[in-house]
């Protein structure tokens, strides 16, 4: 049998369209049997999986895993001074808890406590005094004190100076040290009429300095060991 151009191309579209369809219906079919074996396999998996360190404590205890609490500070017989930077920690208590910076008047301010000096109290016996405060609102109250950043040890050093600025506090450092750092004095500088504006919590204090008399071993009594906020005045 001989067929025309126009029969067969119309039997081959025919059959391509039948194939199709036949692969379209096998997909189908096959797609929510592959679906299904998948999660067969996940529960199985899940099922024999160990649990984590942290579901076996949830499981075990009942309650969440507790929050970390911070470490205690490095030097608990540190003196916090103004402008230092405090985080304070009251244990299951986030609203209480505040990072705090010390006021010029030496005082910190933490929700329904108020304001209260912190200026001259090391970390331990600040912890102390907030703990007495909570204890009318917080049940055992547990309170950590850490000084984040220390802003409060340094001194500065004005007037006829080659570097006059403010710098980090050292322990021991002495007047001889501070002129050092500030790169000595200039031409026109009066060392025999430089002092120190030493700061208190009632007023400052000036303290002068014969510098001189202190370089040359006469007045030892006179190369003052620096305190925070100490003012070398260089006139």
């Amino acid at each position: 049998m001989r067929w025309t151009t126009r029969e067969w191309r119309l039997t081959m579209n025919s059959r391509i369209r039948k194939t199709f369809w036949m692969g379209a219906l096998a997909l189908c079919l096959a797609l929510p049997a592959a679906a299904w074996q998948a999660e067969s396999t996940k529960k199985a998996d899940d099922k024999g999986a160990p649990a984590s360190a942290t579901e076996k404590t949830e499981k075990k205890d009942g309650q969440p895993k507790p929050e970390m609490r911070p470490l205690p500070p490095t030097d608990p017989d540190y003196v916090i001074g103004v402008e230092d930077v405090l985080a304070i920690n009251v244990w299951r208590e986030p609203e209480m808890s505040r990072v705090v910076i010390v006021r010029p008047d030496g005082k910190i301010t933490l929700p329904l406590l108020g304001e209260f000096e912190a200026d001259g109290m090391t970390p331990k016996k600040l912890e102390a005094v907030i703990v007495k405060k909570l204890e009318t609102l917080v049940t055992n109250p547990d309170v950590s004190v850490i000084v984040q950043e220390i802003r409060s040890r340094k001194f500065n050093v004005v007037g006829e100076v080659a570097r006059p600025g403010s710098y980090p506090l050292s322990s021991n450092m002495t007047i001889l040290d501070a002129i050092a750092l500030a790169g000595g004095f200039k031409d026109f500088a009066r060392p025999k009429k430089m002092y120190v504006l030493r700061q208190h919590k009632d007023g400052s204090v000036k303290i002068s300095i014969n510098y001189p008399k202190v370089l040359k071993g006469e007045a030892p009594q006179q190369n003052l060991k620096l305190e925070a906020r100490d003012t070398i005045v260089v006139p």
